[in-house]
């Protein structure tokens, strides 16, 4: 029988900041965490590197959480963000464009793992090149029907249109948003009017959704559904940073999803495990064995 893997599809990139460099991207993080649930056999995170000295340093640092991965070399270089720091100490960004994972190959190994896909997470960014997009747009048609699509959508800088927003929530079944996005989406699709919820029960009934998980920082989260809401407040910790804490978020929301807890339960844990993980420093903290993650307490400074 053929393996059915959860994957994260897209990006994957080096921010380099003053004091060095620091693997990242959005679908590297997500199969991480997912596999923390799942298993890391069972989990593979799609991209594409460059034929340069930063792949190999890419395969090495995610070898290192022992995560599956298909990362075809193509003739671009490996995928950076240059960070700078202004006198205040506030960073702004430099997402290098015409990089690997803009021209991300649909090649047999992609077709064969999309067709028998039980969940893939993609975003906006890896959209902003028609090779990327359309072989994102391949995998996500070629995938079964009982698969969980989620676009957690993930604008940054310029790099989206509404055409990319659009067509990305018609082909997926649940939809992952920040506050700030929901702004942004409200203003650009019309009803910038509405309150928070009345924007995702707008979009979750419009575009036929299982669900619109809806994340507000320190004020909390929800998961709408067509009959239901799940709220949880988000948790007080000592916070050493936020790098992958949204990733680990969807990764385990739509693990525990799989592994047949309810979505209030499953909200449960992803605000549980996207605190912890803002306890740690890096994007892939290993979470605590000593725990049943399905019970783990809320942290307190």
């Amino acid at each position: 029988m053929e393996k059915r893997y959860v994957v994260g599809l897209g990006e994957v990139l080096w921010d380099v900041l003053p004091e060095g460099k620091k693997l990242g991207g959005a679908p590297a993080n997500f199969a991480y965490h997912a596999g923390q649930f799942l298993g890391s056999n069972n989990v593979i995170a799609i991209s594409a590197l460059g034929e340069d000295k930063l792949a190999e340093e890419t395969i090495q640092a995610l070898g290192k959480h022992n995560l599956n991965i298909l990362l075809p070399r193509v003739p671009y270089p490996t995928g950076t963000v240059q960070v700078t720091l202004d006198e205040q100490g506030i960073p702004s960004y430099e997402i290098k464009e015409n990089v690997a994972w803009d021209n991300i190959p649909f090649s047999e190994d992609i077709q064969r793992i999309a067709s028998s896909c039980r969940a893939v997470c993609f975003g906006s960014l890896a959209q902003r090149n028609i090779v990327s997009r359309t072989t994102i747009q391949g995998f996500l048609a070629a995938t079964p029907d009982d698969c969980l699509r989620i676009f957690d959508i993930n604008l940054r800088q310029h790099f989206y249109t509404k055409e990319i927003i659009q067509d990305s929530i018609r082909r997926c079944n649940i939809l992952k948003i920040n506050d700030e996005e929901l702004e942004l989406v409200g203003q650009m699709f019309g009803y910038p009017d509405l309150n928070p919820e009345s924007k995702c029960r707008h979009i979750l009934d419009k575009y036929g959704l299982d669900m619109v998980v809806l994340t507000c920082g320190t004020n909390g989260s929800h998961v709408f559904t067509p009959d239901s809401v799940s709220s949880q407040e988000t948790p007080k910790v000592q916070v050493a940073d936020t790098v992958g804490a949204g990733d680990s978020f969807t990764g385990s929301f739509v693990a525990s999803i799989l592994n047949g807890k309810s979505v209030a339960e499953a909200h449960r844990i992803a605000v549980q495990v996207s605190a912890f993980v803002c306890t740690q420093n890096g994007a892939m903290p290993t979470l605590p064995r000593e725990l049943n993650i399905s019970t783990l307490p809320l942290c307190e400074p």
